[in-house]
């Protein structure tokens, strides 16, 4: 059976971001006599990549509001004069776009931390701004200098409580893709921390099972193996590459590829198939150069991706910025809001472009660059933030707030992964960006 729903439904019940389902929500059309309307549909044999494929093609993405070096300036302003706390040296999470209140708390990795840091360092170095590499610096010591009992890194600090677990009711529990992409970073940051990066390489190594599998979570006193549910444990795939360890990354590898989709990056959605799912495994297929796993891993992420641009009234703060969704990436079933996250990935989409000569990837990658571009405040009061801010949440329908409506945190994650992709991008020549 076909059919096709006009405007639309969501039954048997609607969800709304909160823990109480809502009604049914049916939206109908009603017909008059001598009224027509004519359909164009494809019966596509169920070949989603190729239908998504057309999809991207059929149309050039829309216009950013700041070129690729523009935006690289704005985040890393941003990030520093927002974000960055020195007492200790952090990233803190959220800052209101007023710039007065704060979630003073920092993730090693995912919502702040590490990649971050990273990619201020990257930028500091390019344009000679010495404070900006001397408050990567601080945070990356700060991080490094603070292992766990196990001998990884703690998950996060926070002003209450200074470093402890993550986003968890267990309070033994490290998220494995946290503690990896934390050491990836780290590993990228430069030797002076290598001792914290090889502590952490150390508790993986001694966990990795006889099939390959890689722990989803650790304990925080002995480092042992918590969980082995879902493929969290997939992120340390590029870490163990970049730091040697061949075989261990071949055999983890072999073991998560086999996965048909892949759940439980996020710290806060364990077991559900999100982007960040995705983004984990282009990175551990790139890393490897496993391109057959590499291409199936982006074409499944880039389910995620929005190949066409959302109606906003104009009086909506989405309506009012231009906002074009095309390019931008559902975040998770569960958070049904578009984030930037996937820019953390440009890198290896870029290579996997090189490698298998699909401009498809690399279009995509690019696409999803020119998307956040639209939304890094260029100035105090663009879009109601201040200079180098950028926000989470762009809500494209009624979850978790009205459609429309760009949510006015000022994130370090959205930010961070937009001066790193910028970073990226700038190595490419100027008519390829």
């Amino acid at each position: 059976m076909i059919w096709l729903d006009f405007p639309y439904r969501e039954e048997p019940l609607r969800y709304d971001g909160s823990d109480t389902p809502a009604p049914p929500d049916v939206h109908t059309y009603r017909w008059t006599p001598g009224e027509r309307l004519t359909l164009e549909f494809e019966l596509t044999d169920g070949d989603w990549a190729r239908e998504l494929r057309r999809l991207r093609a059929s149309e050039p993405p829309g216009p950013a509001r700041a070129t690729v070096e523009e935006a690289a300036e704005f985040a890393a302003f941003g990030l520093h004069r927002w974000h960055y706390r020195p007492d200790p040296p952090r990233l803190v999470e959220t800052v209101a776009f007023d710039g007065e209140s704060a979630r003073d708390h920092m993730h090693v990795s995912w919502v702040s931390g590490v990649p971050y840091a990273y990619a201020l360092l990257r930028h500091g170095r390019r344009v000679g701004n010495d404070d900006y590499v001397a408050a990567a610096e601080d945070v990356l010591d700060h991080v490094a200098a603070s292992l766990a009992p196990s001998g990884t890194f703690w998950p996060q600090w926070t002003h209450e409580r200074g470093w402890t677990w993550g986003w968890h009711r267990d309070r033994s529990r490290a998220h494995a893709r946290t503690l990896a992409d934390a050491t990836l970073f780290m590993l990228r940051a430069g030797s002076r921390r290598c001792a914290a990066v090889e502590s952490n390489l150390d508790v993986v190594l001694r966990t990795q099972r006889e099939d390959g599998a890689l722990p989803a979570a650790h304990h925080l006193e002995t480092g042992e193996a918590l969980s082995w549910e879902g493929t969290a444990g997939m992120a340390w795939i590029p870490a163990l590459v970049e730091a040697g360890h061949a075989d261990a990354a071949r055999r983890a590898g072999d073991y998560f590829k086999r996965f048909e989709a892949w759940y439980g990056a996020p710290e806060d959605v364990d077991l559900a198939p999100t982007h960040e799912d995705g983004i984990a495994a282009v990175m551990a297929a790139v890393a490897l150069e496993d391109w057959e796993w590499a291409r199936r891993a982006a074409d499944w992420m880039l389910t995620f991706r929005y190949t066409y641009d959302v109606s906003f009234a104009a009086d909506t703060s989405l309506g009012h910025l231009g906002f074009r969704t095309r390019g931008a990436d559902t975040a998770s079933p569960a958070n049904q809001h578009l984030h930037a996250f996937g820019l953390i990935c440009l890198p290896e989409m870029l290579r996997l472009a090189g490698a298998t000569g699909d401009d498809h990837y690399r279009d995509a990658a690019l696409e999803n660059l020119t998307c956040f571009r639209q939304s890094i405040a260029r100035h105090d009061g663009d879009f109601g933030a201040r200079r180098g801010m950028a926000a989470e949440r762009y809500l494209q329908t009624d979850c978790f707030g009205p459609k429309g409506t760009l949510d006015p945190l000022s994130h370090a994650w959205s930010i961070g992964v937009l001066l790193y992709a910028c970073e990226a991008a700038l190595q490419l020549p100027e008519s390829e960006r």
